[in-house]
């Protein structure tokens, strides 16, 4: 059994689901972050229990070849990117397999597995940002939170966001020194400025910005949006009051200062509405791949009428109105209902309708309307569906079931009960959706057993 500070070497040959790296030392496992498999180092141990241990790299003995250099200057503090520090061939190997150990280890099936769906791009592909700003040591921090903490970390330039989001923190970072804007303390709940929230719509170009306050109005507004305006894109300036004594970052008042409260973005041919409240994939040309192989499974013919629920602002299921009967979201965040709705409109689709309810709920009343589905697709949150929703889903008796996954633990106890339920698990097409992070998302096409 090792202690704490013991050193020994120690060889990495396996991965965490959170992408650290896991070596063994006398039949004990030893969790190291940002190691790759391969790597021979030398091992400071930080943390011993009786079953495993936490080490640290003391020094780096013999490199993986899957080991390249860390991009961005904030890698080892801020804790965002898991694989900062290994190729993106190894990265897209590893979450493959971690879809498919998912699938052995909790589900106990095995459908056809595709080959993973590598994204577009692998820097500045996100469209969103929350940034926390805090004062450490009377120093302004405007940045991510350290893993496993709420200590700021100040960071000029994410690698992962566009580049006009760097642009923005620092005018923002020199409106509230010029101005001596007061930010937020979580230990004492007193300060102006909570957070600044980004959103950038990459088909259009255009930019949202929300400024999170712990107060009534935001001062000095007028000098902030002129200097916003001379960043690319800047379409709408929200300010957001949140005064409560809370981890959540937006509250439930919103106005907007300046521009619209939404911006359009293009994604799959569509023209999408996204407030600052709506669900949206964070990777626009990802999420254009994650659509298409959702649209693949769906197999619409222009007959099948299609149940779309966790359908956020609607996309999937405009994606592919014009290949259906009709389409029905059911979303239970009533922004992004509005908005679905008005994407509609937008897009001249009329053989679409949403409703606004709990997954469970909302089916169950389709139901009763005696609507019966051939195809249904959920994408859920990280959580999975819930048994409730999982049973209705079953009971429409639908051909096909497409199930958009962001967590493959989930999708697997899913497939697992939905097996149970008379629908087998086909194939799956993992997606890459996240470079650099431990996520992977995961498309699964079920067919309803032929004995049922």
């Amino acid at each position: 059994m090792v202690n704490k500070n013991d050193e020994f070497k120690l060889n990495i040959t396996g991965y965490t689901s959170e992408g650290g790296g896991v070596g063994k030392f006398d039949g004990q496992a030893i969790f190291v972050e940002n190691t790759a498999v391969g790597d021979e180092i030398l091992c400071h141990i930080i943390k011993a229990k009786k079953s495993y241990a936490i080490g640290k790299i003391a020094k780096i003995l013999k490199p993986s070849k899957h080991r390249i250099e860390p991009q961005c200057s904030c890698f080892k503090t801020c804790g965002g990117c898991s694989f900062g520090h290994i190729s993106y061939e190894e990265e897209l190997r590893l979450k493959a397999q971690k879809v498919q150990d998912a699938f052995a280890r909790i589900g106990g099936i095995s459908p056809e597995f595709k080959p993973i769906i590598p994204s577009p791009q692998t820097t500045r592909y996100r469209n969103k940002a929350q940034y926390p700003v805090r004062r450490e040591n009377g120093i302004l921090q405007i940045g991510f939170y350290a893993k496993k903490s709420h200590r700021v970390i100040d960071c000029e330039d994410c690698l992962l966001q566009p580049q006009e989001f760097s642009t923005i923190t620092e005018l923002f970072r020199k409106w509230i020194n010029d101005n001596n804007i007061t930010v937020y303390s979580e230990e004492i709940g007193m300060g102006l400025i909570r957070h600044l929230y980004l959103r950038k719509a990459f088909g259009t170009g255009e930019i949202m910005v929300c400024v999170v306050i712990n107060g009534a109005a935001l001062p000095h507004a007028d000098s902030l949006i002129e200097s916003l305006k001379g960043v690319s894109g800047f379409k709408s300036l929200i300010v957001n009051i949140n005064r409560q004594k809370t981890n959540v970052v937006l509250g439930e008042t919103s106005e907007a200062i300046y521009g619209e409260d939404f911006i359009t973005d293009i994604l799959c041919g569509i023209r999408v509405k996204i407030s600052h409240l709506s669900f949206y994939q964070v990777n626009h040309d990802g999420a254009e791949l994650l659509y298409n192989k959702a649209a693949e499974y769906a197999s619409p013919t222009g007959k099948e009428d299609i149940l779309d629920l966790y359908c956020g602002a609607g996309t999937i299921g405009l994606s592919i109105a014009d290949k259906a009967a009709s389409v029905t979201g059911v979303e239970i965040i009533p922004e992004a209902i509005e908005n679905a709705i008005e994407n509609a409109k937008l897009n001249n689709i009329t053989n679409a309708r949403f409703i606004c309810a709990d997954a469970f709920k909302g089916a169950d009343a389709l139901r009763e309307e005696g609507i019966k589905p051939q195809t249904i697709i959920v994408d859920p949150p990280r959580k999975g569906c819930s048994m409730d929703a999982l049973k209705t889903v079953s009971h429409f008796n639908p051909e096909r079931i497409v199930y958009v996954s962001c967590d493959p633990a989930t999708l697997a106890r899913d497939a697992k009960l939905l097996e149970e339920m008379g629908y087998k698990a086909v194939e799956v097409t993992p997606v890459d959706m996240f470079p650099r992070t431990a996520h992977v998302e995961g498309v699964c096409l079920f067919h309803k057993h032929t004995e049922i």
